[in-house]
């Protein structure tokens, strides 16, 4: 576990500075470099999809080419160089735009020139590329760190991702409370300057550990892997299937013999000979061994899960959306102290720093004693408790809006821009729920992904998990859009959500519609959880 203790302090310092940015962006590009609210939010969304879509070429990279280590290493430098460019950029006036006043007409400042856009286009996405391969590969590298054919420490990767994800919550606490307050007050060149510098530790810190590290070399290509199986069976098709999956061609002293499984029949056709064994293993593109086909199937089985944790994601889009500005209409003040809106998210964060122990040394090891598993309940159990998790958020987000639209109408409130005498902190309910779904959702499935998935696309698979994050808020952009339409021609052109006035919107409507969605998902995701066969 001393070497897992490297990748929790490395996940927290890279994650600090992927999430300050990510949290407050919009700021900097529409107050700082001039740009409209509309393409300040497309270039913030863009950049986060981008961000985790990479995370896919991260880890076929580390699965393919170079090991996992120098994959992190490599692109945590390529991170550094990108947040760098933003620091400079932010520090010296020549490389911005001229200042303006922010409370004129937004045609009165100038916009950045193509020199200053190309710096900060280049910088955002060099940053996107290093967090992408480094999100994909840290993961995997930290649970390659224990033999999963021990049965004691295999029982460790699951306590390893549960204090990952703690590691990444208590990075994004301190991103959303200190340097969002830096970015605020002090200027935006300390912002980027403390996340450069988060990442210059986190480099020195994961580097460190090199001695202790327990390296898996790269096996090839997994996507080969995988084509070589579909053409095979397209091109074996016609041939029958034997009755005794023994008669399908394996090489025990080659590959390690997995165990053979009745789903995707079809995929069987690529481990047929044709002629003698000797002679098809001339052509790999018409003969698999029946590891590599299974290899196969274990991928695509994975592939429905990864599908049904869409739409929990696109839930958890609405922490940084709607409920921000829920919360920018309500008393935000605690005490002397005002919450910035950019720091809302800072509520479920503290919630999970709490939870999350507690679901390790406390849940788990109740859940043990009566289910017998050794990770207390299966990976997809712990998916679908934050599945169904999701759906009564939204119920409890869709409550928290009407009680906060009543107040604004029992006050006369409802067309003016002032703070509501309603606490923020009633938003802390949903925040609650939906960060319990979160912490049973993502944990599970980075821990499902790794452990189900071949040992040779390891961190190809727990990309996945990111992915599905990244399509969650695609998919959230989408569904603002069509209800925006659907709605506006239901009642003659004033759709839920399409006034700048959330007091006369209808986002309790939005909320459950997203709770009869998820729900309904819930029950697609059990089909696909009932029918899936874990790896023996």
């Amino acid at each position: 576990m001393r070497a897992a203790g490297f990748i929790f302090v490395v996940e927290a310092l890279e994650n600090m500075a992927f999430i300050s940015n990510a949290t407050n962006l919009v700021r900097y590009f529409s107050v700082s470099m001039h740009y409209s609210l509309a393409v300040s939010a497309n270039m913030l969304t863009n950049y986060l999809g981008t961000s985790f879509l990479l995370t896919l070429v991260g880890g076929f990279i580390s699965d393919s080419f170079i090991t996992r280590f120098w994959t992190i290493v490599f692109f945590a430098c390529a991170e550094l160089l990108g947040l760098l460019m933003l620091t400079l950029q932010a520090h010296f006036p020549a490389l911005m735009p001229p200042p303006c006043d922010t409370k004129q007409l937004r045609q009165n400042c100038e916009e950045p020139t193509v020199g200053q856009a190309a710096m900060l286009y280049t910088g955002l996405y060099i940053v996107a590329i290093g967090t992408g391969a480094v999100k994909a590969s840290l993961p995997a590298h930290g649970a390659d760190q224990f033999d999963d054919t021990d049965p004691t420490e295999r029982r460790l990767i699951s306590h390893f991702f549960n204090w990952y994800f703690f590691s990444l919550c208590v990075g994004s606490l301190v991103a959303v409370t200190l340097i969002v307050w830096v970015q605020e007050n002090v200027g935006w060149e300390w912002g980027f300057g403390l996340s450069t510098s988060g990442i210059f530790m986190a480099l020195v810190v994961f580097v460190f550990g090199f001695l202790r590290y327990r390296n898996k070399m790269p096996s090839g290509s997994p996507l080969t892997r995988i084509a070589k199986v579909l053409i095979a069976a397209i091109k074996n098709r016609k041939l029958p299937l034997p009755a005794d999956s023994k008669m399908l061609y394996d090489v025990y002293f080659v590959e390690s013999s997995v165990e053979h499984t009745e789903q995707f029949r079809f995929l069987d056709k690529a481990a047929i000979p044709r002629r003698s064994a000797q002679e098809d293993s001339e052509s790999q593109w018409r003969l698999c061994t029946l590891t590599q086909v299974e290899e196969t199937k274990s991928l695509l089985r994975m592939l429905p899960i990864f599908a049904s944790t869409i739409m929990m994601n696109c839930c958890l889009a609405q922490l940084q959306t709607f409920s921000v500005q829920q919360g920018s209409t309500m008393d935000r003040t605690l005490k002397s102290f005002k919450i910035p809106a950019a720091s809302l998210t800072a509520i479920p964060l503290v919630f999970m720093v709490i939870l999350v122990p507690l679901y390790d040394q406390l849940f788990v090891p109740l859940a043990r004693r009566i289910t017998g598993h050794e990770s207390g309940i299966t990976h997809l159990q712990r998916v679908g408790i934050g599945l169904l998790l999701s759906a009564l958020a939204m119920a409890v987000a869709a409550v928290v809006e009407l009680k906060r639209k009543d107040v604004a109408r029992h006050h006369s409130l409802l067309d003016t821009s002032e703070p509501l005498p309603i606490s923020v902190l009633w938003l802390g309910w949903q925040y609650l729920v939906l960060g319990i779904a979160d912490m049973f959702t993502l944990a599970g499935l980075l821990e499902f992904f790794y452990s189900q998935a071949p040992s040779g696309m390891r961190s190809l698979s727990t990309a996945l998990s990111w992915c599905s994050i990244s399509l969650g808020y695609y998919l959230s952009s989408v569904l603002v859009s069509v209800v925006n339409k659907i709605s506006a021609r239901l009642r003659n052109g004033a759709g839920w959500l399409s006034g700048n006035n959330l007091n006369r919107n209808h986002l309790e409507l939005f909320y459950t519609l997203l709770c009869v969605l998820t729900f309904l998902n819930f029950f697609h995701y059990l089909a696909w959880a009932r029918w899936y066969k874990y790896k023996s």
